[in-house]
């Protein structure tokens, strides 16, 4: 029996996960660990009963994360992910998983995540396995706690149970801080200078 594509892509990323855990764990972390949150959106390709392509759907969603053992860019990290998510407004997606961060560059690191996630719609809730691939700007920041995150996720997704759907998603995540700062820069002309700016 043929192994479909969806479930070679969370094997193939399940083993780059637990390799670099491994080789984390190694030595000791001794840095504080950063989050980071951001506003997920892009498209799904969606089959049922093993197909790879029955239907497309638009993907919006939030994600993030908490890295441990990071004390510069170059530095590998780990931590816990959570997500939050909706196909074409009429699925409700929850997850969460554990992630691990591969210094492939200083500000573009790979981030591998595997975990589950529910699929909430008007047929009840479906199971699903999830193993994701973000690759984008992840600098490490020596000033804060708080690392600001923007690139290209790609999740393979497969239904644990009837109808085995299985999804691949790709999405651009946007920082959540960067996307507020229009905001802030607004609100700080619309109220003028401080008393010290005088």
């Amino acid at each position: 029996m043929c192994i479909q594509w969806g479930q070679r892509c969370a094997v193939c990323l399940a083993a780059a996960v637990v390799f670099f855990g491994v080789w984390i764990t190694a030595a000791p972390a001794r840095a504080e660990p950063q989050g980071s949150s951001g506003l997920t959106v892009g498209g799904a390709a969606i089959g049922q009963q093993g197909q790879f392509w029955d239907d497309a759907a638009f993907h919006l969603g939030a994600r993030g994360d908490v890295l441990f053992g990071r004390e510069r860019g170059s530095d590998a990290a780990y931590g816990p992910y959570v997500e939050l998510g909706t196909l074409d407004f009429s699925r409700l997606e929850l997850g969460g998983g554990a992630s691990v961060l591969a210094p492939v560059h200083e500000d573009l690191p790979l981030v591998f995540s595997i975990g589950g996630l529910a699929a909430i719609d008007g047929d009840g809730a479906q199971p699903l396995g999830s193993a994701s691939l973000f690759w984008g700007s992840r600098s490490y920041n020596y000033h804060s706690r708080y690392g600001m995150a923007a690139g290209l996720l790609v999740s393979a997704r497969q239904g644990l149970s009837a109808p085995y759907e299985t999804s691949l998603l790709i999405a651009a995540q946007l920082d959540f801080v960067a996307l507020s700062l229009p905001v802030v820069a607004l609100a700080n002309w619309i109220s003028g200078p401080t008393e010290s700016g005088k």
